[in-house]
Order: structure tokens, then sequence, then C-alpha cells
């Protein structure tokens, strides 16, 4: 007799596409649901990746392949980093162990990756504004279907969300938001009959007798449109003493539905299939908890949101990294220093603040996900005389520029900028990769940026950023811990390290991480008898003149960037030693594009920045130099 697990059916084999969804029962769907908790679980403890926003929207997502039928209906994920049950309806459950691995299922939509996918995102607050241009487009173009959006209460703290709102609202095409809001509370008292009534409201016979109602009032002859008008404002008066959420959404010309249990299959199909109905923008408010069917990652979403793999003690792998060392040093500055000020975008904890916050809370700003805000908050905190910090992952700085440029950078106000996650990140691909940042800032006058390629030059950089310069300031670090190879490195304050090589014609450049990899492809070139320099960059920007005087000096110049090549450091010391009439051999490797999904040695490996590829790229440019040299010889 076969045991109780055997005869379980596991629902996620028989799916192939999202039509496979809507053959199931009630009792079905609640078992899918299930499977696919334990499917995530699994999983993510293996690829890390973002687990409790995931484990939050399991229904929501059933819900919606049950009543939409994409491609043709389209979903816009907010951020996106919640798509992971949408992939496992959309045909992609055979691969789901591939998830965030080079060639793999991506982290986030990809319309490359499928149809399903309708629209790229990685940065959150993006999402109604693109479904109202993809339903707007639909209007225009004949074209049937509904958009639907689903944004967190956390991404309306940015104000693109209320941008999106308030023009989706004034349109009368086919588009649906989804507030999956997981941090609001519903108080007793109103709640249970806020809820009750919603429930009502989302039912077809209500969407029904609701219009045939207004209808039928206005039709009677002399008072039936002011009866109407009438019934309408007692009852508007109403809703918004039980609904006080509601009345915004509605003053924005939406329809407002809701508050809806996020995790009762039943009645999300309802509150859609009400919503699908409606020939307005609908507002659908659902009440939903992160981390849902799993203890550690209810009890800390925060700390299961996004992991790197989970080990047995269901906890991350612990160790120091860029960002804690920047916590760490930040504490300590802190203490000697009341104007320092700490500023994050709904990121504390992993930018390394969540010390600092608990010993200087009245000093840490979280101002929600606002990067712009943050900027010109700080330039605020600067002109009173206070010293802010803003802690930010390189892809997430990329949407302040304006406020950098206009807020700060004119008025020469100090801010600090702790740039985290520069260089190539990794599993999270394309949205996610810090290669843009040196190449902006290069762009805006007055900016010093520092690029530290070890935890104790991390400490000398920031507190230089903090007393030592003016105007804007920028340290940039990476994810990860500092790459081996440095145990011998002892940095000091000076802004550049030069290591000379006997009889050496040939200097490698660089700065940040990599100079790990140049320094052991240095190493290896002398070895071998091709004797090589190397000068290392601490501060990028802005570049001294005896930087290119020290290159210029040398025959042959190779710099090597982990950033993207248009506007980053080596073209600005490339046109330094234009200035000096360079004559001899310059030549850079960075990147030149989108970084795809990859581990982070991998994607060094593939754009030509591990010690490897270094090494082979210097030698096979000197084998043509002497090449070069014995045809000029024989003419």
């Amino acid at each position: 007799m076969k045991n109780k697990k055997q005869l379980e059916t596991n629902y996620l084999d028989t799916i192939k596409s999202p039509k496979d969804i809507r053959k199931m029962t009630v009792p079905q769907l609640k078992s899918l649901c299930s499977e696919i908790r334990r499917t995530l679980i699994d999983t993510v403890s293996q690829t890390g990746g973002h687990l409790a926003s995931n484990l939050g929207v399991v229904e929501l997502t059933v819900a919606m392949h049950m009543v939409f039928n994409t491609p043709f209906d389209q979903f816009v994920w907010d951020v996106g980093h919640q798509c992971y049950v949408h992939k496992l309806l959309t045909g992609r459950a055979a691969k789901f162990s591939t998830l965030r691995s080079e060639g793999g299922i991506s982290g986030f939509p990809s319309p490359a990756e499928s149809e399903h996918d309708s629209f790229i995102v990685g940065h959150s607050s993006t999402s109604i504004s693109a479904a109202n241009g993809m339903a707007k487009a639909k209007s225009l173009l004949g074209k049937g279907g509904t958009v639907i959006a689903v944004i967190g209460d956390g991404a309306l703290t940015g104000g693109l969300a209320y941008e999106g709102l308030s023009n989706a609202g004034r349109s009368k095409d086919k588009l649906i938001v989804v507030l999956n809001d997981n941090g609001m509370s519903i108080s007793k008292n109103v709640g249970f009959v806020a809820r009750h009534l919603a429930t009502l409201r989302a039912r077809p016979r209500y969407v029904r007798a609701k219009t045939l109602f207004s209808n039928m009032v206005a039709s009677i002859p002399l008072i039936g449109a002011p009866l109407r008008n009438r019934l309408l404002h007692f009852k508007t008066k109403l809703k918004k003493m039980l609904y006080s959420q509601s009345s915004f959404f509605e003053e924005m010309g939406f329809n407002y539905i809701g508050p809806l249990d996020g995790h009762d299959i039943v009645e999300l199909i309802r509150g859609f299939q009400a919503a699908k109905r409606m020939d307005r923008p609908v507002l659908l408010h659902v009440a939903t908890v992160k981390g849902k069917g799993c203890d550690y990652a209810e009890k800390n979403p925060d700390i299961y949101h996004g992991v790197s793999g989970i080990n047995s003690q269901k906890g991350e792998v612990s160790g120091s990294s860029f960002s804690s060392v920047f916590g760490e040093e930040l504490c300590a500055l802190a203490q000697q220093d009341s104007r320092i000020c700490a500023i994050t975008a709904a990121m504390k904890n992993s930018t390394g603040l969540e010390r600092f916050n608990n010993m200087y809370p009245k000093r840490c700003f979280d101002v929600g996900i606002a990067e712009g805000h943050a900027v010109t908050f700080a330039a605020g905190l600067a002109r009173n005389e206070a010293l802010p910090v803003f802690a930010v992952y390189s892809t997430f700085l990329q949407r302040s520029y304006d406020q950098i440029l206009n807020d700060a950078a004119i008025s020469g106000e100090h801010i600090i900028l702790a740039i985290d996650r520069a260089g190539i990140v990794g599993e999270d691909g394309e949205t996610h990769q810090g290669i843009f940042d040196v190449a902006f800032l290069n762009t805006i006058p007055g900016v010093t940026i520092y690029s530290p390629s070890c935890f104790e030059e991390l400490r000398i950089n920031l507190r230089q950023a903090i007393y030592d310069v003016s105007g804007i300031a920028a340290v940039r670090y990476p994810r990860s811990g500092q790459l081996p190879g440095l145990e011998d490195y002892k940095p000091d304050y000076k802004p550049y390290t030069l290591i000379r090589a006997a009889g050496a014609r040939v200097l490698l450049v660089t700065y940040g991480r990599i100079f790990a990899n140049v320094k052991m492809a240095a190493e290896r070139l002398c070895a071998s008898g091709c004797p090589v320099s190397v000068l290392k960059l601490t501060r990028i920007k802005p570049l001294d003149l005896e930087f290119a005087q020290i290159a210029a000096s040398y025959d042959s110049v190779f710099f090597f960037e982990e950033g993207i090549r248009s506007g980053g450091t080596g073209e600005a010391l490339g046109n330094m030693l234009l200035n000096l009439r360079f004559t001899g051999y310059y030549e850079i490797t960075a990147i030149s594009g989108f970084v795809p999904m990859c581990s982070v040695k991998n994607g060094l490996k593939n754009h030509y920045l591990d010690a490897e590829s270094i090494e082979n790229r210097v030698k096979a440019r000197q084998m043509e130099i002497e090449r070069e040299r014995k045809w000029a010889r024989t003419v």
C-alpha cells in the first residue's frame, strides 16, 4: 500500500502553461499553493534569491492566472523579485532549479525568457507607469485584454508610483493595479466590517446588481437622476468612514476593491473577476503576509527577503563583507562626531546600517524607496552643517542623478555617498549590476570618488570622504568580501599605490576590487620574465596629473576597469595621456554593455578581468609588439 506522501499529486509537474491551472478545482488549487511553497523554500535554499516576498504572493499569483490569460492579458511585477511563482506556473517549473544561475531562470521578469513576462523589471515603483502605457497602447491599437500591475505597499514610498497612479486613474483603459499590502494593519473594529463588505463588493452578482439598480433608479421620471446622485453621495460618505484607505485611490480615479485576504484563493478569484468586468482602472487592495507558510521567514521577513542561500541552521552564511565593515566604521566615527547621520532608502540591513540604527536611532533615517529624495534630504542636512552619509546600491543611485547634480553639486553641499554593490553583482542580472556609477559621477563637477580594494582601505577612504574633501564625496565598494591576494597589501592615505618592477616598460593600471586580480597577474608575468609595474588608483576622481605622468613614463599601458568603458576612469586617463602627447601603446579592458545574470567570478572572467585573462592579454600584446619590432628591423 502506498503511503500518504506517495499518493500526493505533484501538480507542478502537470502544469505546462497557465491553461492547466484553469482546469483545477479549489481544493486542488490549495494543494498547488502548498506545493509551490515547498518548492520555493527548497530551491531558494540552494540557489539564493528572494524568499519571503515570493512566499507572500503564492495565492495571489495563482488567482491571477486562474482569472486572466497571459500573454493576452499582461502582468507587470513591481521590482520583479516576487515573480518566482509566476515563473513556476508559466512553463518553467522543470528548469526552476537553475534559478539565478548563468544560462538559467532569471530571478526577475525577462521578456527574452518567456512571452509570459511582459516587461523587464528590476527597480521599484515602475509597474504602474509601465502598465499604464501598455494598457493605453492596447486601447489605441484596438487590442483586447487587461494589464495588471502588482505593486507592494513599500514601493508606494517611491514618487514614480504616484506619478503613475495620477495618470492611470484618468484613463478609461482596462488596467488593474494590485496593491500587495504586507505591512498595513487593519484595526479590529472597522476591519471586520470593511473586509466583509469588500467580499460582497467583489462578487460578480454584486457588480451586476449594482449596475442594474443604478440604471433602474436613473430611469424614474423627473426624480431619477437627482435620486441616483443623492444615493451615490451617501454611499461614498459611508464608504469613506469604513474604508479610509480607499478614498485616496478613488479620488485619483480608480474603482477600489478591498481589502481582500491575500491568502484566500476563493476571495481573490472573486475579486479579480469583479475587477475584470469593470471598464475603467481598478485598485485591488490585497492584504498578504510576507514569508507566509515558512515560520522563520514570517518572523524575520527582512532577513529572508533576499538570501544567498540558507544553511542548516536556517540562516545566511556569516562573514565580513564590505557592507558590514562600512557599518562598523561609520558607527566608530559617529561615536566621536555627533554631526554624522546615516540615510537609507528602505535597505537598512543590507547596506550595513542596522547597528548604526540601533546605536543612533535619532541620526538614522530610512526615507523609503525614494533615492532622489534621499540625496536632496542629505543636501538639506549638509546645508545646516550635519554630515550625512547615504548608503545605497550602485544600481539604485542611478535614480537620483538629477538630485546629485542640481541639489547637491551646484551648491557644493558636502554629502557622502556610500555606494554599495559597485561593480559586477552577479546573480540578480542586468538591472542590478553596479557598473555605471563611475561613468555618470564623472560627468558631475566637484565630485570626489574613492574606490577601496580591501576592508582596511574602505575604513581609510570613508574617513577621507567625511573629513578631507568638500562637496560630494563617494566611496564605492563591492558586494562580497575582498578577493584573495592582498594579504601583503598595506593601504595608506595616498590616492594611489605604485608597485614597481625592475626593468619594467609595461604598466598595468586599475582600481577597486580587481586590483587583487591585476596584482596576481603582474606577479605571474614578472615570474615568467615579463616584468610589469602596477599603478593602483584609490582616488579615481579627480585624477591627478601625477597619475598620467607616471603612466606616460612607460612604453605600454593597460587599464583594467570593472565598470562601463564609456565615460569611465580608463577613458579619463587616456585623455590625460593624449594631452601629454603620449606616443606609447594604451589599451582599456572594461565592460561595454549590460552584464547578464552570472556569478561574480564568471562575470569577471567573461569580461577578461580575472587574473588569467589579464596575464594572457598582456603576454599576447607583448608578443605582437615583438613581432612588429622584428618586422621593422627587416624593412
